[in-house]
């Protein structure tokens, strides 16, 4: 029973007060969290019941109904004097499953082990609740113990209070520190940004690029520097073959910091259609260095594989040097192909009079763009009629915009998905020379001057001060002191996370910094904010990490709009140390089923490979026990994957802080009606049905004395197990605790909802399918069918809460017997 866990606790470490001030979290360090193992969020309708909870918490309007309903369930055992004293009670304790702390309140913060029956209560309110309603336990919950302790206010208490004054209902209520700011992005006393991660991809050889189909399949595609591209599917898988190979064109080499390689990959706007890829990569042409712009076929074969035979060049590039590639390929809103170059190498771009980047005859140091459509039986490529430069002597027609040195990453902007705002801007990160890195929107014609500047500052200040410059000024720049090598990012605009809307992120490849920008709507000036990972408490939910390999190489969005970023450990084209995280904000999330979407199937030729993710998941990291040793000095740490500081610390129970609980000094007298065995306004219980039974499930008869052998400790009614012949846990027979005993669960009426309840009671997030017909095993001829038509909405805590027939009554046979499979990722793949 965790109630004497924390107990046990509690005695211990109350002889130890020194190792509990260095162990205790700081009030305020909030982990906001659902019973879902989520973040809570703004319910979209406003609650009728649970109104404390509808500006932020837990429940949207159904599970709000829900509640509603099961709190006049039990009222109706009340006549009117008995409604007025103990309603506010009952109300109170069913709605904290919408309190944004309400995995706390349930100790539900760890997947793996069982949540409490109820809320965790502060000593003095479960006081009150003793004195006044004590026999209505019983009610509340479906566990033959409570009778046993209704009568002993201590053991009462011991079973339902929390030892944590800051976090137990209702003193979570009135904790300014915990409520202040709930729901926003949290911050340290610094201002940096605390956001979270998932690892979603590893084993990659630096990845330089991640793009979607956007064809409704919600594929993703990852290229590595090397020259291999590979697909990934929703769940997290790879396919075997890769989408392209083109290791043997490549030229790079396994030395770190080489910026040649396979840089750049986009798909045709209208792929579903126009089924063609575009690629951008440094090839060896006689011995010359060269920048290769091609288009590739889709495999008629193979919806997962390019066509090799197929490639056709559409441009290429002399590069003087190896260094200052570009490498970004973009479609535009208006469909045409954005090519970005880096001004041909070196240092200072010595080329020429102007340098590259100031000549617009040539492509170096440009931002290019160029029409690939309808170029089937013609020339590879075709001018737009109202590039800037069309028809300007001495200028190539191709070009869009100037005066860049080397931009890495740059993005489209999706706009807002209510008004729109923002929408087509595009966003690049232009690497520096000495001093500055800077964040550039890219306009029409524009003239972003290098090699005259670097960010604000004046490089050449010969060219600096020419009047005829006329260069855009970058929204951000920032010194080296900070970063020396900017990776361009994303406007994040997907769904799950709203507090990041609007928000751009980006990085820098040799410092490790996450970075983020805010344009004020009024002023058109953007506000800098780092990102920092979150605490161990902050990131304690299901999947999610706060460290990531420093070398930030690249962004990306998946089909949804949900933002990601690509880095490696070690900065070579041939280590295996690439990862793929996808970017977590835990302060809140979309209200659930707003963001769900359902994948295109694909016709997968080849294996899948699952997804195993190597670093460990925040809720699982070991706490130690033991008081944290004074540091030695030790060397600088040379290893090329530095952490973000973590927590060392774990969260013991606030029962054993310093401050005091209230304690009475006086017994307050017993209500008159408490002196009986059940309060005078107890009534006579409805007759039980199918119904009424789904808002006492499991639940012995009123005065019923416990069985023979019954004890605390054993497995609780409504405890689900899954029941495999080859023992894997995420799959199996379903069977349900029910009096004493485990039984199975026919399949009529049980959907996908339902193993949603089985699945997350068993630690996963996700039910990937139902199994019916005993396809995963059919009990045995001494093993009951205990529930039949069993409708569940999904939310519900046990299968015992769905509306279903009579414990014990059914009209089926084990050869009706229901299974599911659960997973950890939405679209999971078996």
């Amino acid at each position: 029973m965790r109630g004497m866990t924390v107990w046990r606790a509690h005695c211990f470490l109350s002889q130890s007060l020194f190792l509990v001030v260095l162990l205790i979290p700081q009030q305020g360090n909030a982990h906001p969290q659902c019973l879902d193992y989520k973040p809570p969020f703004q319910p979209p309708e406003p609650l009728l019941f649970c109104k404390e909870y509808a500006k932020f918490g837990c429940c949207d309007l159904d599970r709000d109904n829900q509640i509603s309903q099961r709190f006049y369930q039990i009222m109706d055992y009340f006549d009117h004097t008995g409604f007025m004293a103990c309603g506010k009670y009952i109300r109170s304790i069913l709605c904290q499953e919408c309190s944004p702390y309400a995995a706390h309140l349930y100790d539900a913060e760890d997947a793996n082990t069982p949540m409490r029956e109820l809320p965790g209560l502060c000593g003095n309110y479960c006081n009150d609740f003793w004195l006044h309603c004590r026999y209505t336990l019983s009610l509340l919950i479906n566990n033959n113990e409570t009778y046993g302790i209704e009568e002993d206010q201590s053991k009462f208490c011991k079973y339902l209070e929390l030892k944590d004054p800051e976090y137990c209902y209702p003193n979570v209520l009135s904790n300014d520190d915990l409520n202040a700011n709930l729901g926003d992005v949290k911050a340290d006393p610094q201002g940096c940004i605390q956001l979270c991660l998932e690892e979603v991809a590893n084993g990659l050889r630096n990845p330089v690029a991640m793009v979607h189909a956007n064809d409704g399949t919600h594929r993703f595609f990852v290229a590595e520097q090397l020259g291999y591209v590979w697909t990934y599917m929703p769940n997290g898988s790879r396919i075997d073959r890769p989408f392209l190979n083109l290791t043997r064109a490549v030229l790079t080499s396994p030395w770190a910091g080489d910026e040649r390689g396979f840089l750049c990959l986009a798909l045709h706007p209208r792929f579903t259609k126009v089924k063609k890829a575009y690629v951008y990569y440094s090839v060896s042409v006689k011995k010359q260095e060269k920048i290769r712009i091609s288009e590739f076929l889709v495999s008629d074969s193979d919806m997962n594989m390019l066509d090799h035979s197929s490639e056709r060049t559409l441009l290429e590039v002399d590069e003087p040097a190896s260094n200052h590639n570009g490498g970004q390929l973009l479609f535009g809103l208006d469909g045409y192909l954005y090519i970005f170059i880096g001004d041909g190498g070196k240092a200072g771009d010595p080329f020429g009079k102007f340098g590259n980047s100031q000549n617009k005859s040539t492509l170096l140091g440009k931002v290019l763009r160029i029409d690939v459509d309808n170029n089937d039986y013609g020339a590879p490529y075709s001018i737009p009629s109202d590039n800037p430069f069309v028809g300007e002597f001495d200028a190539r027609p191709e070009v869009y915009a100037y005066g860049v040195r080397n931009m890495w990453r740059c993005s489209i902007d999706r706009g807002d998905s209510v008004s729109g705002q923002g929408r087509g801007r595009m966003f690049c990160g232009d690497v520096g020379q000495n001093k500055y890195e800077e964040v550039d929107l890219i306009e029409k014609g524009g003239n972003y001057g290098w090699r005259a500047k670097e960010g604000f500052s004046c490089y050449d200040r010969k060219l600096c001060f020419n009047s005829s410059l006329n260069d855009i000024l970058p929204i951000f720049a920032y010194p080296h002191k900070i970063g020396k090598s900017v990776t361009g990012g994303y406007i994040y605009r997907g769904c799950q996370m709203p507090n990041l809307n609007g928000l751009y992120i980006f990085g820098d490849f040799m410092s490790g910094r996450l970075m983020s920008l805010k344009e004020n709507p009024e002023t058109g000036k953007w506000s800098y904010k780092e990102i920092c990972m979150g605490t161990d408490k902050t990131c304690s939910f299901p999947k999610l990490i706060n460290s990531y390999y420093k070398y930030i190489i690249s962004f990306g969005e998946d089909e949804a709009g949900e933002l990601y970023f690509l880095a490696t450990g070690v900065a070579s084209a041939s280590a295996r140390a690439g990862v793929v995280y996808k970017i977590v904000d835990p302060s809140r999330r979309a209200p659930p089923g707003k963001c769900n979407f359902k994948p295109t199937p694909v016709n997968i030729k080849g294996k899948l490979i699952h997804f195993s993710p190597k670093e460990e998941y925040v809720i699982n990291k070991k706490p130690s026990t033991t008081p944290i040793p004074k540091p030695k000095p030790t060397k600088p740490s040379t290893t090329l994957r530095p952490r973000v500081p973590q927590m060392t610390t774990r969260r013991v129970p606030l029962a054993t802080t310093i401050r005091p609980r209230p304690l009475y000094t006086t017994m307050r007298p017993r209500p008159p009606f408490l002196t009986t065995p059940r309060p005078a306004y107890w009534t006579t219980a409805p007759k039980t049905t199918a119904k009424t039974q789904t808002g006492r499930p499991g639940k012995r008869g009123r005065g019923k004395p416990r069985r023979k052998g019954e004890r605390r400790g054993r497995s609780r009614a409504g405890r689900a197990r899954l029941v495999s012949a080859d023992g894997q846990k995420d799959r199996g027979r379903v069977e349900i605790f029910v009096r004493g005993e485990w039984g199975t669960v026919c399949d009529d009426m049980f959907t996908i909802q339902a193993a949603e309840v089985v699945c997350r009671q068993m630690g996963f997030p996700v039910a990937v399918r139902v199994a019916k017909r005993a396809e995963l095993g059919a009990g045995d001829v001494g093993v009951r069918i205990l529930l039949d038509d069993v409708e569940c909405e999904g939310t519900e805590r046990t299968l015992l809460h769905c509306k279903h027939a009579k414990l014990g009554k059914n009209n089926c046979s084990h050869d009706e017997d229901v299974g599911v499979v659960c997973g950890h990722y939405e679209h999971a793949v078996e």
